[in-house]
């Protein structure tokens, strides 16, 4: 086996890569899961009551496209900046470079701040405590994590994710072992088309789910720290959002067919009130469950947002310091810390509502940049390196036009 190369003082310290494809996969599903489902069920149910899970589909729809992009992409620039580097291999714009780049670190700094509140109201259950002393306590506690290395903050993520996953599944079977006929009423998950109320419903929802579909891009930026980048970051991508579209809609269906909607969208611990009314226990354990799943979000947007802050200074597009690798944990801590502070400032004095609208469309418009950045690589005739995945022209001009409708229709529903 190779021995991993100890920095020198005559060296700046590298990333350490130590990640394989099962902790990637656990890595973009806890992003994604903690960052959606156990938090904004009730908001969707809201927006379009039984057709909810219909909104979760369009939006792993949207996602796709973007997600064939991202597994080019990852092959053709393996950098932490992921998004910005794109961006910047697309455009060569150093201002869009570093506009795309904190995009990402300002959208990837919302969720973690909008994860954290939901997160309070599960431990609000348990320990009726303030808020903002539950977040800041959650905040710092994942801070320090993050702060202690990658490996063990992936480790650690990974059994987090492992843990929320067992819970959702808990959910989907007793309420298929409770109500056999609900198979059945799978018809009902989608709306008519002659319908215009329910499709708007439906749209405006999406935006919601489109949220809790962040993260499965989120693997690209720890390809300096993944082994065998090539393969195993593809695999990843492929594996997270598959998965992750396949629990959304068993887990809404459930939901909506087991509990009315406006009850949902009225609780601050909506998985906590559905496992309670499909199994009878007490919704103690769902909850411990759900405070995992929450903070595992916050911490694997800590570890992202970090490391697009580490690509952008080691790149020059941000001040140096931000690039520097701590020589015992080789984890860019400066990166780090800025990023936790940020996050705590926005979770303790913005409303859930408005960071989760905040972040989806800052994704959209990062996610259409980089679908166009593709198609100027593709134009140019770019040679991509040998082995790497390959997609059609075809599929980043459809994630450009996916991303637009969901951005322009659900600002016209909002508006409307």
């Amino acid at each position: 086996m190779a021995e991993i190369q100890k920095p020198t003082k005559h060296m700046e310290p590298s990333l350490n890569r130590v990640i394989g494809l099962p902790m990637l996969v656990l890595y973009g599903l806890g992003i994604t899961i903690g960052a959606g489902i156990y938090v904004l069920i009730g908001e969707a149910a809201a927006e379009a009551g039984e057709y909810a899970p219909s909104a979760f589909l369009f939006a792993a729809f949207v996602m796709a496209f973007s997600a064939l992009s991202f597994a080019e992409l990852s092959g053709r620039i393996p950098q932490s900046s992921g998004e910005a580097a794109y961006v910047d291999a697309g455009f060569g714009w150093s201002w869009l470079t570093l506009g795309t780049g904190l995009l990402i670190v300002v959208a990837a700094t919302v969720a973690a701040a909008a994860i954290s509140i939901g997160c309070a109201g599960y431990v609000a259950v348990l320990l009726p405590l303030p808020q903002p002393i539950i977040v800041t306590a959650i905040v710092i506690l994942m801070g320090l994590i993050a702060i202690r290395g990658v490996a063990e903050s992936v480790f650690i993520a990974s059994l987090l994710t492992i843990i929320e996953i067992i819970g959702l599944l808990i959910i989907v079977i007793s309420g298929f072992w409770n109500t056999p006929e609900m198979l059945q009423n799978f018809p009902s998950a989608f709306p008519p088309l002659t319908e215009t109320a329910a499709l708007k419903g439906v749209l405006a929802a999406s935006l919601v789910a489109f949220f809790a579909f962040i993260g499965f891009d989120d693997v690209v930026n720890m390809v300096e720290e993944t082994r065998n980048p090539k393969r195993t970051m593809v695999w990843a991508i492929f594996i997270s959002l598959l998965a992750v579209t396949v629990i959304y809609f068993l887990v809404v269906f459930v939901a909506v067919q087991s509990v009315q909607p406006e009850e949902l969208a009225e609780s601050s611990a909506p998985i906590g009130l559905l496992f309670e009314r499909l199994t009878g226990l007490s919704p103690w354990s769902i909850t411990l469950i759900a405070i995992i799943a929450t903070i595992n979000g916050v911490l694997i947007e800590m570890l992202m947002a970090s490391r697009v802050i580490y690509g952008l200074g080691k790149k020059g597009r941000l001040p140096a310091f931000l690039a520097r690798v701590s020589p015992g944990s080789r984890i860019p801590r400066n990166a780090t810390i800025l990023v936790v502070f940020s996050i705590l400032i926005l979770a303790l004095f913005v409303p859930l509502g408005r960071l989760v609208d905040f972040t989806s469309q800052m994704i959209l418009i990062a996610f259409t940049l980089i679908n166009m950045s593709l198609i100027l690589i593709k134009l140019r005739g770019d040679p991509a390196p040998e082995g790497i995945f390959i997609v059609p022209l075809i599929c980043p001009i459809i994630g450009v036009a996916t991303c637009a409708f969901l951005l322009i229709g659900t600002s016209l529903i909002s508006a409307a």
